[in-house]
């Protein structure tokens, strides 16, 4: 009886300027791979490096066959390396983890056993994270508005780690959205979830890539792409901004009939409620316009088509020189063998 093949699981990793951690990186996903009985395939997405990133994962390539290195025309941003890298992944499974080793790959064993129990999607979650200073302040706050904004659960204090079912994979393949959240489409395309949690380390080495104005567009684009409730939010201040001064004008007029002042003040002294009113209708009104600039300018980005990325090459492990000289070496005997066939004929048949 033959015995089961083993489950294919690929693992993506976009790198974008991280040369002073990638022997690193690797060494600690080689050791969390080797403890999984699995065949693996490590997908590194070089997000268009400007320093030696590139030429460090090709060196592992030649270490190591069971890396794939992604190049990208230029740094097209977190999310659609992560795209791209999911698009080559050809596992049975595909775990998705940062390359600052923020996300431990020690937890990938955990992830590979949900999945073995039967999970179809699996969720990491932090139980802490070692942010200081204003990004240890932003990140619980926008978790707290994005639970509270958004249009069905999405798991929170969880970033792109985890592992995706092949069904789940395609899945995500298949949305073709141009500004993306990776954890909200996982959560949007369901299937059986599993979470399991871990410590979020301090980055390993070198600087954070990620500026805060990207972290702000990455948080409008979870908000925007995931909710209605800003739209909504506009209707009901419109509506309670109108109702207020609807009863503010009646009583106005009626105190005015009545020769009656508001508050102990005449009515007809100072300007300052028109004022108050004039800004505060003002800055509803702006407030609205932009949240409604966010949506249009999204529904522009979607009309446009553009790809999400494009790849300049994927270098795969080459055959080994010595199983390519065999097949070339194969080939040509066999292309002798006809040939020297192909010259009896002729003497066969005069016989």
């Amino acid at each position: 009886m033959k015995p089961e093949p083993k489950p294919k699981i690929s693992l993506v990793v976009p790198v974008y300027n991280e040369a002073a951690l990638i022997e690193r990186l690797h060494a600690e996903v080689a050791r969390a791979i080797d403890s999984v009985d699995a065949d693996w395939e490590v997908i590194y997405v070089d997000d268009g490096s400007s320093d030696e990133s590139l030429t460090m994962l090709r060196l592992l390539q030649e270490r190591d066959p069971r890396v794939v290195v992604v190049e990208l025309s230029r740094n097209w941003g977190h999310q659609p390396a992560i795209s791209a890298g999911l698009s080559v992944a050809k596992g049975d499974a595909v775990v998705l983890m940062d390359g600052d080793l923020q996300d431990p790959p020690s937890v990938i064993p955990d992830l590979v056993a949900e999945w073995q129990d039967g999970a179809r999607v699996v969720v990491a979650r932090r139980s802490s994270r070692m942010d200081r200073g204003l990004r240890g302040a932003l990140f619980p706050l926008f978790y707290k508005v994005l639970g509270f904004l958004s249009d069905f659960p999405i798991p929170l204090n969880a970033g792109i780690f985890g592992l995706l079912d092949r069904q789940a994979a395609d899945a995500i393949n298949r949305l073709s959205e141009t500004n993306r959240y990776l954890p909200g489409m996982r959560a949007w395309v369901g299937f059986k979830t599993k979470v399991v949690f871990y410590d979020r380390a301090e980055r390993a080495g070198g600087e954070t890539k990620q500026s805060l104005w990207r972290l702000l567009k990455y948080a409008l684009d979870a908000i925007f792409s995931f909710s209605y409730k800003p739209l909504r939010f506009c209707l009901g201040a419109g509506l309670a901004v109108s109702s207020f001064a609807m009863i503010y004008g009646v009583a106005l007029v009626v105190l005015r009939l009545l020769g009656m002042g508001m508050f102990g003040i005449s009515i007809v002294d100072g300007y300052t409620s028109i004022i108050v009113a004039v800004l505060f209708l003002g800055g509803i009104q702006l407030i609205s316009v932009g949240i409604l600039g966010e949506y249009i300018g999204r529904i522009y980005d979607e009309v446009k088509r553009r790809p999400l990325y494009l790849i300049e090459d994927i270098h795969r492990p080459e055959l080994p020189v010595t199983e390519e000289r065999s097949s070339v070496t194969a080939l040509a005997e066999l292309l002798k063998a006809r040939k020297s066939e192909t010259s009896r004929e002729p003497a066969r048949i005069q016989s």
